[in-house]
């Protein structure tokens, strides 16, 4: 986690030094969303438009950090930590890749935000995917229904296929690139759909389970 804390703290420290470097040369109000016809929708002040972000960023990492030390089944955590660890870096990366497009917007650079965030996703989801394969029962981090957490054998099951298909749902958001006219559901739809399907396979799972218990 040192090596993960020293890129965290490094990516952190950057927005907030781009973010005053910017600030004499960005507008009093800057755009800060965008709608799914890339239309601008959203408006915030010039000092929440440059340092909301990192301060996102710095609240998110220390709420992931105190997970794995809160969290009842933390054993089981630490066997899979340097993939959660992996996942907290990459997050600060996806957000630190949105503040930077955002502040290109502003300084008056125009480009598809939608599109340029698609790639950002992919990755984001993909590793999602892996995080997910890997993760033990835990109360914070993978898939959390009421028979994942009550079964070790349903619990590894679930993730194993839920893992697969958020990969699936990560590559399938690329495909955003090349059809941006349905990039929004390339991207929304798999990853709801895989969701609702996880959690319908961890009961179908726990049934089983039971049953065979109850046959034995």
């Amino acid at each position: 986690m040192i090596k993960a804390k020293t890129i965290i703290f490094s990516i952190i420290s950057l927005s907030f030094i781009i973010g005053i470097c910017f600030y004499p040369s960005m507008p009093e109000k800057m755009a800060s969303h965008w709608n799914a016809q890339d239309q601008v929708d959203g408006y915030v002040s010039k000092f929440w438009g440059l340092f909301l972000m990192p301060f996102i960023s710095i609240g998110l990492f220390l709420l992931l950090i105190l997970v794995p030390k809160i969290d009842p089944l933390k054993a089981n955590v630490e066997k899979f930590r340097k993939y959660f660890d992996r996942f907290i870096v990459l997050l600060m990366f996806f957000l630190f890749y949105i503040y930077l497009l955002t502040l290109f917007w502003n300084i008056g650079l125009r480009f598809n935000m939608g599109q340029f965030m698609i790639p950002a996703l992919g990755i984001l989801f993909y590793y999602c995917g892996i995080l997910i394969e890997n993760s033990k029962r835990n109360w914070f981090i993978g898939i959390k229904t009421p028979w994942t957490l009550s079964s070790e054998v349903v619990w590894d099951k679930t993730h194993k296929i839920g893992g697969k298909l958020f990969k699936i749902a990560g590559m399938i958001s690329f495909l955003g690139i090349c059809f941006p006219q349905y990039a929004i559901f390339l991207v929304i739809v798999p990853v709801i759909l895989f969701s609702v399907y996880t959690i319908i396979y961890s009961y179908s799972e726990y049934q089983k389970n039971i049953g065979s218990l109850d046959k034995s």
